[in-house]
């Protein structure tokens, strides 16, 4: 077959230092490894069924697409779900079925960024890929059970990549340098290994953003004084800003949220923070935080601190009034409050199981003491009788009846003996006791 990767001149080096045999590849031992299917698959040179690789940017998805596609005996076709529609994927569909019935060849359709297509467009695949007219490759930065329709999922094998480690990012760059051929082996080029080291560390285990960042300061220097030396801040500016891996919608959102809920209800403040700290600086809307902030303070706090849950609303409140970026330090306050605070679920579940008997037994009736008599005739017929004002006892409170017939002596609500809950036991046990005629409990 014939090599994918006739670099030229001016072909950015990321592309240039792609691997063109699996000896090149760089991370991943947990599934090209020595005995793992996918090293067996490409040293056979057969691909049988359809793949999908699933891992964040620049950790070699696209590679090894392409190894496959240099050592499997296919027709191969590279296809973007950024730049191509329904009626490319039909076209493709109608030539593989042309090379399969009249020269007995496979096509493999390698699909990048395969989540950017709706349910329609990967519909579109699924008939060809149970008949086996293609084997699919997708490759995805999102997590496949979000993002691809389960038919499709269900006839792929899923590949989980890592993000590089900094020992393979390290590894990447020297070979960057190194490389006469296809790198800047032939340049004189002088960088530290504490330089290095800090490029690798800014490149979040992505192969692609080192390796941009390394052209762009190598490029953007001048040799003519007979080298170049990449500098801390050189190499600062040409990454421009630190990447963090985040997306507002997808695996990433869902994982940091349930990180940072998580830390403050094991009452620690500074993981707290700092996944607080990953959203905000990953893009997420504040005020999507400040609102999980005010669920958290009634979910996990409750009463043992009634002053958590203003807490969470002003800083709610402090979102709207100042925004971004002054808005962050309101949210961390809340964060470090909510964290050292006592816990107690019990107002979840007193509010959790009453929703069960409304779902058990429906609507039950209103007790007619409790009912609203607003009309002559509701009087007449009782609603309202009986009904005993608080007011009129000397502690006020009387002995009656609030819940329905069937659920009469429930308890929802099962303080904790945390923080100020501690005082609502006591207050419960006074009330219950004189609301049952007797003295209270002490």
């Amino acid at each position: 077959m014939k090599d994918l990767f006739t670099h030229q001149v001016k072909t950015p080096l990321a592309e240039r230092l792609r691997p063109l045999d699996l000896k090149d590849f760089v991370g991943q031992e947990n599934i090209i490894g020595q005995g793992r299917i996918l090293r067996r698959i490409l040293e056979k040179g057969r691909l049988e069924s359809s793949i999908i690789f699933w891992g964040p940017p620049g950790c070699g998805k696209t590679t090894l697409a392409h190894l496959i596609a240099n050592s499997v005996d296919a027709y191969f076709v590279f296809f973007s779900a950024v730049t191509s529609g329904v009626a490319e994927v039909r076209r493709l569909i109608a030539e593989a079925d042309g090379r399969l019935k009249v020269d007995g060849q496979r096509t493999i359709l390698f699909i990048d960024e395969i989540h950017r297509f709706n349910k329609a467009q990967q519909d579109a695949f699924l008939p060809h890929v149970e008949k086996g007219t293609i084997i699919l490759i997708g490759a995805t930065t999102e997590n496949p059970s979000f993002e691809v329709i389960s038919p499709l999922l269900s006839r792929c094998r899923t590949f989980i990549l890592k993000a590089l480690s900094e020992a393979d990012i390290e590894a990447v760059l020297r070979k960057a340098l190194e490389d006469e051929t296809r790198g800047y082996g032939k340049r004189n080029i002088k960088i530290s290994d504490e330089v290095l080291l800090y490029l690798v560390h800014l490149s979040y285990g992505d192969a692609r953003t080192a390796l941009n960042a390394l052209e762009m300061a190598v490029e953007s220097l001048s040799d003519e004084s007979g080298g170049i030396t990449l500098t801390r801040d050189i190499i600062e500016d040409s990454m421009q800003k630190k990447n963090l891996l985040y997306d507002k919608d997808g695996e990433q959102h869902f994982n940091l949220i349930s990180a940072l809920h998580k830390s403050l209800r094991g009452g620690d403040p500074d993981a707290s923070i700092y996944w607080l700290s990953r959203m905000l600086e990953g893009g997420e809307e504040p005020l999507y935080i400040a609102r999980r902030l005010i669920r958290f303070a009634s979910e996990d706090i409750g009463n043992a601190d009634p002053d958590a849950l203003s807490i969470a609303i002003n800083a709610a409140r402090t979102v709207e009034y100042i925004g971004l970026p002054e808005c962050k330090l309101a949210l961390a306050q809340a964060a470090a409050y909510l964290a050292v605070s006592p816990k107690s679920n019990a107002v979840y579940k007193a509010y959790s199981e009453a929703a069960k008997d409304v779902k058990r037994y429906g609507a039950l009736p209103v007790p007619l003491w409790l009912r609203n008599a607003p009309t002559a005739f509701m009087k007449e017929i009782g609603y309202g009788k009986g009904y005993l004002y608080p007011h009129d006892a000397s502690e006020g409170v009387v002995n009656q009846e609030y819940l329905p017939e069937k659920l009469s002596g429930r308890k929802y609500y099962q303080p904790a003996e945390r923080g100020f809950e501690r005082e609502i036991i006591k207050r419960i046990k006074y009330w219950r006791g004189l609301r049952e005629g007797g003295k209270s409990e002490k």
